[in-house]
C-alpha cells in the first residue's frame, strides 16, 4: 500500500515534468535549424563572392588588348584558345551548318582587323578548282604528310591548301585531332587555319597564305635579314609558343618547332605553323635531349626548340652542317660553350650583322639561347619569361641599328 501510495504521488510530478522538456528540446532543435540555416546561407554567399572574384579576375587577365604589330604596344595578348577543359581526341569534328566552330571574335592588328572566323568546310572539288587541278606550277612547299598548294578561293582569298597523303588509320586519327585542335587555336602569331576537306577519301587542310617565305629561307638567301627584323622574329615566335604553353587550355606542345614552320609575312612579320606532329616526329637540330633519349615530351621541349632558332638568327647557321669543320657540325654543341663568353659571342654573330648590332643586344640574346638549350629541361625557362626579355629588347630601338646589312 506504502508503494502503491508512492507511486501514485510520483505520476503527477512526473506528467507535471515532461511537457516542459518537451518544449524546452522543441524550442532549442528551432533554434539549432535557424543557426544552421543562417551558417549555410552565409557559406553559400562567401562562395558565390570568391567564385564571382576568381571569375573577374580571370577575365580581366584574359580580355583582349591591342594587337598593333607595327607599334610598340608589345606586351599585348590579343590571342584566344576557344575549346573545352577537355578535348576528345579521338572524336571526329562535328560539322554543322558548314562550320565547326560558330561566332567570331574582333581583334585589333595591325593593318585593320583581325577576326577569328568559324572554320569552313570545302568539297573536294572546289580546293581542286582553286588549285587549278592541283597543279605542280601552284605548289609551294612539300612535306612528310603531304604537299602544299598556292590556291584562290572562291571568294577571291588566297589560300595555302595542304593536301595529305593516305595514311589509313592512324593518319584519319591525326587529321581529326588536327582539324579539331587548329579550329579552336586563333592568334596573330599562328597560321590560321580557314577550313578543310573530309570529301570521301580526300583529306585537305586550308590556310591562310603567308606570302614571304620561311624563316629559314630567309636566314640562308643572298639577302639576309637585318638585325632588328630578326629581334622582332624571335619576339613574335616567343609569343606564339607561348600562347600555346601558358593560355590554350589544355596547354598545347608544338612538336616541331624549327625554322621551316616560322612564315614571314609581307612585314616580315613572323607567324608558326601550328600543325600539331601526331605522334610527334621532330626535326634533326631541334628535337630537346630528353625526347631524344626517352620519348619524354613537355612544352620545355618546344623551348629547346626555340633557342635552337634563336641560335640560327643569331648566327645564320643551320642547326646541324656536316660540311662545317670538326667540333662545329653540330650548333648547339659548338654555340652552349661560346654563349657566355663576350668575345666568343661577338666571333659567333652571322658575318652579315657585324657592326649592325650592339655588344648589350648581343649579349642578351646569347643569354637567353644558353638558357633555352640546356640539356636539363628543367634548367630552361617558361616561354612567358622568354618573351618579357625580349620586350625591352625590341621596344628600345635605339639599342640596334636599323640599317640593312646589305
Amino acid at each position: 500500500m506504502e508503494a502503491n501510495a508512492k507511486v501514485d504521488t510520483m505520476q503527477p510530478h512526473n506528467r507535471h515534468i515532461s511537457p516542459q522538456n518537451q518544449n524546452h528540446h522543441a524550442h532549442f532543435s528551432s533554434e539549432t535549424i535557424l543557426i544552421i540555416i543562417v551558417a549555410l546561407a552565409s557559406g553559400l554567399v562567401l562562395i558565390f563572392i570568391i567564385f564571382l572574384i576568381m571569375f573577374m579576375l580571370r577575365r580581366q587577365k584574359c580580355s583582349p588588348k591591342n594587337d598593333n604589330r607595327n607599334s610598340t604596344a608589345l606586351d599585348d595578348t590579343s590571342c584566344r584558345f576557344m575549346a573545352a577543359a577537355t578535348m576528345n581526341l579521338g572524336s571526329s569534328p562535328g560539322v554543322k551548318g558548314g562550320c565547326l566552330s560558330g561566332g567570331s571574335v574582333s581583334m585589333s592588328r595591325a593593318g585593320g582587323s583581325y577576326k577569328v572566323r568559324g572554320v569552313q568546310v570545302f568539297t573536294y572539288r572546289e580546293l581542286q578548282e582553286a588549285t587549278q587541278g592541283f597543279n605542280e606550277a601552284n605548289v609551294i612547299g612539300k612535306g612528310g604528310s603531304g604537299s602544299f598548294y598556292r590556291g584562290v578561293l572562291s571568294d577571291g582569298t588566297l589560300a595555302a591548301i595542304k593536301l595529305l597523303r593516305k595514311q589509313g588509320r592512324q593518319g584519319e586519327r591525326a587529321f581529326r585531332i588536327q582539324v579539331d585542335m587548329l579550329s579552336r587555336l586563333h592568334c596573330p602569331y599562328l597560321v590560321e587555319l580557314l577550313g578543310y576537306s573530309a570529301d570521301q577519301q580526300h583529306r585537305l587542310l586550308v590556310f591562310e597564305f603567308i606570302p614571304n617565305g620561311t624563316l629559314h629561307q630567309h636566314l640562308h638567301s643572298a639577302k639576309p635579314l637585318n638585325w632588328w627584323t630578326r629581334l622582332r622574329i624571335a619576339l613574335d615566335c616567343a609569343r606564339a609558343l607561348e600562347f600555346l604553353h601558358e593560355h590554350a587550355v589544355p596547354p598545347v606542345i608544338h612538336r616541331d618547332f624549327n625554322s621551316h614552320n616560322v612564315l614571314l609575312d609581307h612585314n616580315l612579320r613572323a607567324k608558326i605553323n601550328a600543325q600539331i606532329s601526331t605522334p610527334a616526329l621532330g626535326t634533326t637540330g631541334y628535337i630537346a635531349p630528353e625526347y631524344a633519349c626517352s620519348g619524354k615530351l613537355t612544352t620545355k621541349s618546344d623551348v629547346y626548340s626555340y633557342g635552337v632558332v634563336l641560335l640560327e638568327l643569331l648566327t645564320g647557321r643551320v642547326p646541324v652542317d656536316i660540311k662545317r669543320p670538326p667540333g662545329e657540325h653540330v650548333l648547339v654543341s659548338w654555340a652552349l660553350p661560346r654563349l657566355t663568353s663576350r668575345e666568343k659571342l661577338a666571333e659567333m654573330v652571322d658575318p652579315v650583322l657585324r657592326g649592325h648590332c650592339s655588344k648589350k643586344d648581343l649579349i642578351q640574346i646569347g643569354a637567353i639561347a644558353a638558357v633555352c638549350i640546356q640539356p636539363e629541361a628543367d634548367y630552361r625557362p617558361l616561354m612567358t619569361d622568354v618573351v618579357q626579355s625580349l620586350i625591352p629588347l625590341v621596344r628600345n630601338r635605339n639599342a640596334a641599328s636599323f640599317t640593312s646589312p646589305n
